[in-house]
Formats: C-alpha cells, structure tokens, sequence
C-alpha cells in the first residue's frame, strides 16, 4: 500500500465497555419495565460505549456532503443530465436542498465538498477538492486513477478530522452525483459477486427500460474488469466515484478516531460496504439511519447487518434520510438521562 495511504491501516478505536455497561444497569433502573423502550434503549447504551459516558448527549451533528460526476452517464443510465451536479451544487451553497433545510432543523453543521463535476467549475466551499471533471467511464477503463482514489479518501479523512475538531459527537456523510446509483449498484455487485440485475434500480427516476439498460452497462463493466476486482480498494478505483471514494476514507477514519458515523441510504451504505471491507473492525462505529427505497440497498444492508433505524421510502441522498434520523437518537438519549428511577422515584420495582 502506498505510504499515503498508511493510515488506512489503523485499527478502529475501542468501546468503551464500562460507559456501556453502566448505561445498561441505568436503563434496568428507569421507571419502566426492562426493554419498554426497545431499540431506544440499545441506542442509548451503544452512545454511551461511543462517547464514554454513562448518559450521552447528542447535541452536535456534523454533515459532509461530498459531490462529483461520472463518465458513466454517457452510457445513459440517468433520467437527469450530468449537468445536474453542479446545477445542485449551486442550490446547496444557496441554502436550497433538502439537506440544507433538515441541518437547519438539527441545529447540524454543514459542508459540502466538489470533487469534480463537468461544465463550469463550481465553487461549494473552502475544502472543495478538484480530481477531475468527474469519475471516467468505467465501461472503458478505471473509474479513476490512483492518485485520484488517493485524494478522494483523504478528503473523506479531512472531513471527519474537521468534524471532530468542531466536537462533533455524531458524523453524516452526504453524495450528489448524477450517475452514482450505478456506480455504487457496480461497486456492491463487485464487493458481493451479486448480479445487476439485483442491484440495478431507478435512481433519479428511471422506468424498467432504463433500468434493464443500467444493468447491462453495470455487466459490461464488471465484464471489462474482470479479474482485477481482487480487493475492495481495486474495486472502488475501477467503479466507484469521486464521492463514494471520499465516503469510504470518512467511514474509516470515524472509526479510527472514535467519531460515530450514522450512514445514510444506497450510495453511502455501498461506500461503507467497501470501508468494512477495507478496515475490518470499522462498522462497530456505524449506525444506519434507514432502508433506501433503491431496490439494492436490502442486499447492501444483509451483508453488513445492519438494522436500518427507519423506513420511510426515501431515496434521495445527500445524507437526507440519516439526518431524519438524528431526532430519534437524541430522543433516547433523553429518555436514558431524564427517567427517573424507581429509587427517585419512590416506584416499586418487579417482584
């Protein structure tokens, strides 16, 4: 491994074990029976493990919202033109996007980093990162060299190493990026020997056709590429994308540093497939906010484990359905600090 990318080597930050343990004898001495609050209660304790303390606090969001184009989209895999990209760009510096609007709600702060996008250059803020005007085509060659995979996982890294010097307590990764359903669709039928057509899905809104069509680009890649998908690295270089690369470097260093990351729908979970494949060990610092509707993301979401907090039928990205999330931790942070328990409370405990 090349020495720049040496920090991808180090192991994921251990949990607390004894905040854990003594936010579950906690949750055993609320005001309720033992597991009322279900899930609620799991979060609590599994925050309190993260943060180190016995009633954890969720006050501090930070939300990276990583954007770049693919050389994919001349394959016509999308209902929207590439252009889209840096058109978004614009309405998220302007305050505009969905994701401007929930980090508004939380309280959250927000950056949004360009890695690379077709046309006029687009200036989304100081860390912007300019790799090229998007990921090539990876039908015909690598989606990206290895200098721009590089670049792109350290910007991730930056991103977190940001957060966590602002005091962040929770991170979010966001993804613009017209064209990215299939690359991420091609990265996790890589990373799972999955079939695209299992993986395949509308993204910004394809019919059937569209969708049948995006399968065979997606095969005509995997075809392309075959025999050199040896490792989650090859394979993110070869089908993956600026931001989806940038995802996996902010994946592995939240868990090398100890900064919860709570992962958004398909295109995040697909980039957070490959940063568990890269770092072993690295999900233990992962929560998933909730199922995508993109068809692939169950399949994504088996291999991992994982148990999507909600399922509202989102499918948007930009980090949109993790921030949803947040209240619903904050609330079981809540619940944990604020009952009282039965000794305060002067209650009467199980017989």
């Amino acid at each position: 491994m090349p020495s720049n990318l040496k920090w991808l080597d180090h192991e994921p930050k251990l949990l607390d074990e004894g905040a854990a343990t003594a936010a579950r004898v906690r949750q055993g001495e609320l005001t309720k029976p033992p597991g009322a609050l279900g899930e609620l209660e799991t979060l609590a304790i599994l925050l309190a493990g993260w943060q180190g303390r016995v009633q954890p606090r969720l006050e501090r969001v930070h939300i990276s919202v990583f954007a770049a184009d693919h050389g994919v989209t001349d394959e016509g895999v999308s209902a929207f033109p590439a252009s889209v990209t840096a058109e978004m760009i614009k309405n998220f510096v302007r305050g505009g996007a969905a994701i401007n609007v929930l980090a508004r709600a939380l309280n959250a702060t927000l950056e949004v980093i360009n890695l690379g996008t077709r046309g006029e250059r687009v200036v989304a803020g100081p860390h912007d990162v300019v790799l090229g005007p998007g990921s090539a085509n990876f039908v015909h060659g690598p989606a990206m060299s290895q200098a721009q995979l590089e670049a792109a996982l350290e910007a991730g890294r930056q991103s977190v190493e940001r957060a966590l010097k602002s005091g962040a307590q929770l991170y979010i990764g966001g993804d613009m990026g017209i064209g990215n359903t299939t690359a991420a669709a091609a990265l996790a039928c890589a990373l799972l020997s999955a079939q695209p057509e299992a993986l395949a899905g509308p993204g910004t809104g394809l019919d059937e056709r569209g969708v049948a069509r995006k399968a065979v680009v997606i095969r005509r890649a995997l075809e392309r590429h075959a025999g050199i998908l040896n490792t989650a690295r090859d394979a993110l270089q070869r089908l993956g994308g600026f931001e989806i690369a940038a995802l996996v470097g902010a994946y592995v260093r939240c868990a090398q540093l100890g900064l919860p990351a709570l992962i958004d729908g398909f295109i995040s979970s697909a980039a957070a497939l490959a940063a568990g494949r890269m770092r072993p060990g690295a999900s233990t610092w992962w929560l998933f906010g909730h199922r995508s509707k993109e068809p692939g993301h169950g399949a994504i979401l088996a291999a991992l484990e994982a148990r999507p907090l909600l399922d509202l039928g989102m499918r948007l990205g930009e980090g949109s359905g993790a921030a949803v999330a947040v209240p619903l931790l904050r609330l079981a942070c809540e619940l944990h600090a604020g009952m009282a328990t039965f000794a305060e409370a002067g209650v009467s405990e199980k017989l």
